[in-house]
């Protein structure tokens, strides 16, 4: 009778165990990319001939973290979310409401010159805007289920945490220009010119009281 007590309770631990372990299969998310570059967030593993999506390094953020929930701050330093746009485009005023409206806190770029378009096919664009990037993920246009699905794959909170003072960072360049080298003082330049002309100069000693006139050293 003992025994039979022990299998059945080391038969209901097992049935347990197995039930955990499906359970936590289920949950887990997978990313892969197809054969046309298309990123896809599935809760089965990859096809043989999928790409391996690389995983980016984000331990910094571009907007900074302090004060906010928790849950939006770990989402951000995984997953930071950039927006690509150009004045006069109605997709990317639409996509910029949509993740003001959400509570997403994101860095806009602006293309609209040669050098920012070069950035923006370096990010992975093709040139259409708006453009968008959740860590490594990445979609031309703006399609709010699609942008839905990005941002809930990245972990982001479904509904607004951000505090009521949040402010959004301003747009910038895609493209920053490197700073201009200080321009040279010229008063500076100007002493330095009359200090060298001044050594290049051949010395000459005033005649001795005691020489002979006429003499000269």
């Amino acid at each position: 009778m003992t025994m039979t007590i022990t299998n059945v309770r080391h038969g209901a631990l097992l049935g347990l165990a197995l039930l955990l372990c499906m359970g936590s299969a289920s949950a887990q998310m997978f990313k892969w990319v197809d054969a046309n570059g298309k990123t896809h967030f599935t809760d089965t593993p990859q096809p043989s001939n999928a790409k391996p999506v690389a995983v980016q390094n984000t331990a910094s953020a571009p907007q900074d973290t302090a004060g906010l929930p928790y849950a939006l701050a770990n989402a951000m330093r995984k997953a930071p979310v950039t927006l690509y746009t150009d004045s006069g485009c109605t997709g990317c005023d639409a996509g910029r409401s949509y993740l003001r409206g959400r509570g997403i806190p994101y860095a806009e770029k602006t293309v609209k010159s040669q050098a920012e378009l070069d950035q923006l096919k370096a990010a992975g664009g093709d040139g259409s805007l708006p453009f968008i990037t959740v860590g490594s993920a990445k979609m031309a246009g703006f399609d709010a289920g699609r942008w839905d699905s990005m941002l809930s794959s990245a972990q982001y909170p479904a509904t607004k945490m951000l505090p009521a003072n949040y402010q959004f960072s301003a747009a910038t360049s895609a493209a920053p220009s490197a700073p201009k080298a200080a321009e040279p003082n010229r008063e500076a330049q100007r002493r330095a010119a009359e200090e060298q002309a001044a050594r290049e100069q051949p010395a000459t000693r005033e005649p001795s009281a005691t020489a002979p006139p006429g003499f000269r050293f």
